[in-house]
């Protein structure tokens, strides 16, 4: 009883740490239907596609996961024989062919013609007995190289390129190519699957079939020329397939390895991976070790999969979910490194079930459990918590979804047609919310780009009109069902176009409205009491139209406030794709700029507002990462009133903060215009 009571406490403490059910499926759901939107779009266009893969696609928000993503053309396919060339058109695919005569299981060779592939794939290629083959450390050199669109420096690691994103973030991008067929090496994993996975997922798996990164086998005849395997798309519908007891056991082998078995390690010690735990939950729950996968059983499912994994390494064989014959322990898992990993691992093998004190994650449930033994444990996740809270995590994940890489009207009106024809697909309430807000989005993007466009090349008047009529359109549809923030890219468009006394009409009524209590900011921060009172039991559609305020986003390619024109084409110099803005920064750098013309004394109150806001906010209404384009915002004000000393006092504390937008040489060269106004006027 007491163990069924600690596996409850755990089951608990895992939902709070992981996610409860309904988090994790709006996660998946998010990104599922914005990845579809993504690659319809593409396919169009026959450009790439796009896949987000690994722990954060698969439901986990874990502190210090990265971010894995699958990029690879669309244009080119891979065969495992001649007979499937038969169903593509060698017109606008090139076909490359899989050569694993000579390699391990799991990684084969690319062999291809010349005249019918890409620029990356020609000059990745290398001969090998008279044939030309496609090198997998060309392939990944040459797109590292030529790769224009990552927002900072990268380096390789393994079959990807990594990095951060504004610094912060990690990301793995791996460049592959795809197979729309299973491999026949994998062909015994579909004859495994009797009682898991359900038949139809199965189906759904091998039909999809896979893809390959660019590493070989670091005992393979050709390390440099071979491709792995990759199953990533097949090993997350597994995973969706999971269910929740399943799902947070999944979660706790991956703390368990973080914070127990690699706790203290240097990094060349950590022989284990998340990819080894993952692989293990695979096999208990295809082998049907435990009868009922439920909270009350929770930590006998742990206990299964950590003996398997203490088996595995006993032996020193790790065998691929799909290919049995791959072992993954080959490489590292062997001699005096084998047998420190199993002394380490036996050692807490002995300890039993006690040894996940060790975890910090779940630690203080198991001892409150162990205290107080006649405890009534609630395991449904649904009331775990709050609507506030869950909230937050929809409206974050909607903001780290809403990234969409289209920047002409073409793609736009793409985006916009395959936006309705999902819209009459079966959707969850979760993704109409999302495509809501990417309606807005898009729309907001096309107004500015159509206004851009009959500006710079047409003079009929009446062309102009009816363009702008369209695009004030647009953004008025957009504020309706966005943000509240929303608002303020109406605001811009009536000041781009010197409607100051419209702009600041829009203005007043986003005052209003991001002064209600319960307002709920940048998806993360929010009174759970005030935001209850104000929007609790309204749909998520009301909820985002009246009581979310978000980062105001402006795409470097798309010129939004002539104003800070230097800081977008800095931004665009270095790959940044917009300037993130806090939207009580934005409008009051708003009200600024429109009241110089039609109310100065109102243009310095909203001057002094946004000067208290930016010097003594403690990241309440400006986020840490956002005090560059902030500081550089006030600076532009104040140089504009004349206030030369104040202005660069902001731009040099601009240039102090963390670089997230990459303007230092706007900022700079906003320094130097003042050096030389001074010098001028002295």
């Amino acid at each position: 009883m007491a163990l069924q009571k600690i596996s409850e406490s755990t089951y608990v403490a895992l939902c709070l740490k992981l996610g409860t059910s309904q988090q994790v499926a709006i996660r998946r759901d998010l990104v599922d239907i914005k990845e579809s939107l993504e690659n319809k779009v593409a396919r169009t266009d026959l450009v790439i596609y796009v896949m987000q893969s690994g722990s954060s696609r698969e439901g986990f928000r874990l502190n210090g996961s990265d971010v894995d993503t699958m990029i690879w053309p669309n244009n080119h396919r891979v065969l495992w024989d001649f007979s499937q060339a038969q169903f593509y058109n060698t017109r606008r695919q090139s076909l490359i062919l899989c050569d694993s005569s000579e390699s391990p299981p799991g990684f084969t060779l690319l062999w291809l013609p010349l005249e019918k592939a890409g620029c990356d794939v020609v000059s990745s290629c290398v001969k090998i007995n008279g044939a030309f083959y496609l090198s997998s450390a060309e392939y990944r050199n040459n797109i590292n190289n030529s790769t224009a669109y990552e927002m900072a420096e990268t380096q390789v690691h393994g079959p990807c390129s990594s990095g951060r994103y504004f610094g912060k973030l990690e990301y793995d991008n791996a460049h592959c190519l795809v197979s729309d067929f299973w491999p026949p090496s994998a062909s015994s994993w579909i004859d495994r699957c009797h009682a898991w996975p359900p038949c139809h997922v199965v189906e759904d798996i091998v039909r999809s079939g896979c893809h390959f990164v660019a590493i070989g086998h670091k005992l393979g005849n050709h390390v440099d020329n071979e491709w792995r395997i990759s199953f990533s798309q097949a090993e997350q519908k597994l995973v969706y397939t999971m269910n929740h007891t399943q799902f947070l056991i999944y979660g706790l082998l991956k703390l368990f390895l973080k914070e127990i078995i690699n706790n203290g390690l240097a990094e060349e010690e950590k022989l284990l991976c998340s990819y080894h735990m993952k692989t293990a939950i695979f096999w208990a729950i295809q082998q049907n070790t435990i009868v009922h996968w439920c909270p009350e059983n929770l930590l006998e499912g742990f206990w299964v999969c950590f003996k398997l994994l203490l088996k595995w390494v006993y032996e020193g064989v790790c065998p691929n979910f799909f290919i049995p014959e791959n072992n993954m322990f080959l490489c590292n898992v062997h001699g005096e490194a084998q047998a420190t990993l199993f002394t380490r691992l036996f050692g807490l093998y002995e300890k039993g079930i006690a040894l996940l004190l060790q975890s910090p994650s779940i630690n203080t449930n198991i001892m409150y459990v162990l205290c107080n033994p006649s405890l009534s444990i609630c395991i449904d996740d649904r009331t775990l918590i709050s609507e506030a809270v869950l909230d937050v995590g929809l409206f974050n994940e909607i903001l780290i979804n809403e990234k969409l890489a289209f920047s002409t009207l073409n793609n736009c009106l793409d985006c916009l047609r395959t936006i309705e024809h999902l819209l009459r697909s079966t959707l969850t309430q979760c993704q109409f919310i999302m495509l809501q807000k990417l309606t807005a989005t898009i729309l907001q993007r096309s107004a500015f780009i159509l206004h851009d466009m009959y500006i710079k090349t047409s003079g009929v008047n009446k062309q102009i009109y009816i363009s702008d009529r369209i695009s004030c359109y647009m953004l008025k549809l957009a504020a309706k069902f966005g943000y509240v923030s929303d608002l303020l890219y109406f605001a811009i468009y009536n000041y781009k176009t010197f409607r100051y006394r419209e702009a600041l009409s829009v203005i007043d009524v986003t005052k209003l409205k991001v002064a209600q209590p319960g307002l709920m900011l940048f998806g993360t921060h929010v009174d759970p009491q005030w935001y209850t009172a104000a929007f609790g039991g309204q749909s998520w559609s009301n909820k985002m139209k009246h009581g979310v305020a978000s980062i105001v986003k402006l795409e470097s390619n798309i010129c939004f406030i002539n104003e800070l024109t230097p800081e977008r084409q800095s931004a665009l110099q270095h790959q940044s794709p917009a300037l993130y803005i806090p939207p009580f920064i934005l409008l009051h750098m708003l009200e600024f700029l429109c009241c110089r013309r039609v109310d100065p004394m109102r243009a310095e109150l909203a001057l002094d507002k946004l000067q208290d806001l930016v010097h003594h906010d403690r990241g309440e209404l400006v986020p840490v990462f956002f005090g560059d384009i902030s500081w550089e915002i006030l600076g532009i004000c104040q140089q504009m009133t004349g206030n030369h000393q104040a202005a660069m006092y902001s731009y040099q504390q601009s240039l102090r903060q963390f670089p997230m937008h990459k303007i230092h040489i706007a900022t700079r060269h906003r320094i130097q215009d003042l050096h030389y106004i001074q010098q001028h006027t002295n």
